[in-house]
């Protein structure tokens, strides 16, 4: 099993813990933040599920229904995962604002506050996991899940300073206030998910520094002219490239091929964990001022 998979399953297992005691503990003390926090962790658990899902489904090699694979699904999850979360994000503040109208007094304190300090610890372990996870992989979802885990983390821990002011000041109007806060942290935290996910699924190209490593690995490749029309762009962990190499008028079809796949096998070394679909256009001439469409 892939490790991307594993952490969406680690994932699925801590939100499914955390949002039965946050619920319980949230109904039992009519903390709005408690509430907010059990929500959102619902919320993690079903898209972690989907992310699973979506994992499982991406990593399908492609066929004849699917020429290039299945990795958009990726882009797919990620907004999902950015959508619903700014949803609950508007969902939280609309009960913030209610309880900031209507206040109500915070019970079981005690027990609010060790469910709080669980929560804290548990998120972290599971952020650290899921940040070493997508700096090896460099999948998208794990990036999203690993920022979302993020967000509740802090919130999580501004939540539990908060039930400790309640605690000693009886400060109560601190829940709905940091109810609000927490609502737009989450819509925030939410759009360069959402844009991410987009820019994707509208096949933006590689990052400018990648561009460059692409670009300096050719420049070094023995028995070619010159290279143009440099065309990228990434599926999930899939990456694509096309690009024009310009051989001698004089070179054999047989020798132009063997360059064309040492070429392929150097751009994939350059992105060593991911899967790299390259496509050489073979020139015989300089043909950049020519076919501009390419441009």
């Amino acid at each position: 099993m892939r490790i991307e998979k594993k952490a969406t399953l680690i994932s699925s297992s801590t939100a499914a813990l955390l949002v039965t005691i946050k619920m319980i503990v949230g109904i039992m003390s009519g903390s709005i933040a408690i509430l907010a926090s059990a929500i959102d962790s619902f919320l993690d658990l079903l898209i972690s599920i989907f992310n699973y899902f979506a994992l499982h489904q991406s990593e399908k090699k492609a066929d004849a229904k699917f020429n290039f694979g299945r990795g958009k699904l990726e882009a797919i999850a990620a907004v999902m995962e950015g959508t619903i979360i700014s949803i609950s994000g508007l969902f939280i503040l609309y009960n913030a604002i209610d309880k900031l109208l209507h206040p109500k007094v915070i019970a079981y304190m005690d027990l609010s506050l060790i469910v709080m300090g669980i929560s804290i610890v548990l998120t972290g372990a599971l952020v650290l996991f899921l940040v070493n996870v997508a700096k090896k992989t460099g999948n998208l979802v794990i990036r999203a899940d690993a920022l979302h885990y993020q967000t509740d983390l802090y919130t999580n821990g501004a939540i539990l300073i908060a039930l400790g002011v309640i605690h000693f000041t009886d400060f109560e109007i601190i829940d709905p206030l940091l109810g609000i806060a927490i609502a737009i942290y989450m819509v925030y935290s939410a759009y360069p998910i959402i844009k991410e996910g987009f820019l994707m699924l509208m096949d933006i190209a590689l990052d400018e520094d990648e561009i460059e490593k692409i670009q300096d690995y050719l420049l070094q490749v023995d028995d070619i002219n010159s290279t143009h029309h440099l065309t990228t762009r990434r599926s999930g962990s899939d990456i694509f490239i096309t690009i024009h190499v310009v051989f001698n008028v004089s070179i054999s079809l047989f020798d132009a091929h063997r360059i064309s796949d040492k070429i392929e096998e150097g751009l994939q070394k350059l992105f060593e964990d991911e899967r790299v679909h390259s496509i050489i256009h073979m020139d015989p001439y300089d043909d950049s001022d020519i076919n501009v469409e390419h441009l």
